[in-house]
């Protein structure tokens, strides 16, 4: 005799469902849905705590060929800046605006295109030294000629303010999302 059958089927929205049917038909759904709401409740329970398990969590980028102009290529950082955790995102020699800015006026791809929309991400990575040692598109827009006009734009940027764990400086990767809309260029 079975004490319980498990199958997975798919709700109307194409969420996966899985059913647990016990004796006496009495079942039991959980959604993915209640699944990530349990994962966040976990997490902010843990965030809340004096001996948060965030303070420790430190994301570290696997370098499969190493990355000239880093200090150490077993350890670029991605910041993950929560609270108390005292991560601290490298920082550009300029603001977001000023950057935005920066890109409408230098992007000449979209000057006589004022209907173009798209979207992409840079990705950038700055030594504990505070120097830009790699500046690459990670998710291409449909033009790779604006891609090559975004990206010069970001490599002007060479001096940062290094990213830091405490008072120790690393190697850090970021992102730059950005989106184009009506032939202009904002960060998201």
């Amino acid at each position: 005799m079975k004490v319980f059958k498990r199958r997975a089927t798919y709700n109307s929205v194409k969420t996966p469902v899985i059913t647990i049917n016990l004796i006496k038909m009495k079942t039991i759904k959980l959604t993915a849905v209640c699944i990530g709401f349990l994962a966040l409740g976990i997490l902010c329970s843990c965030a809340a705590s004096k001996k948060s398990s965030t303070k420790n969590l430190i994301a570290r980028m696997e370098v499969k060929v190493p990355i000239k102009g880093v200090c150490d290529n077993n350890n670029v950082v991605v910041v993950l800046p929560f609270p108390g955790n005292r991560q601290v995102r490298a920082k550009a020699p300029k603001t977001n605006a000023e950057l935005t800015q920066e890109l409408n006026d230098k992007v000449s791809f979209l000057k006589d295109k004022p209907d173009y929309e798209d979207k992409g991400t840079v990705n950038i990575i700055i030594n504990c030294k505070g120097e830009l040692v790699r500046c690459e598109i990670d998710k291409k827009t449909k033009s790779p000629e604006l891609d090559s006009q975004i990206l010069a734009v970001f490599a002007e940027m060479k001096k940062w303010t290094a990213g830091k764990i405490g008072n120790e400086s690393f190697d850090t990767m970021d992102f730059y999302s950005f989106t184009i809309k009506n032939g202009k260029i904002s960060l998201s």
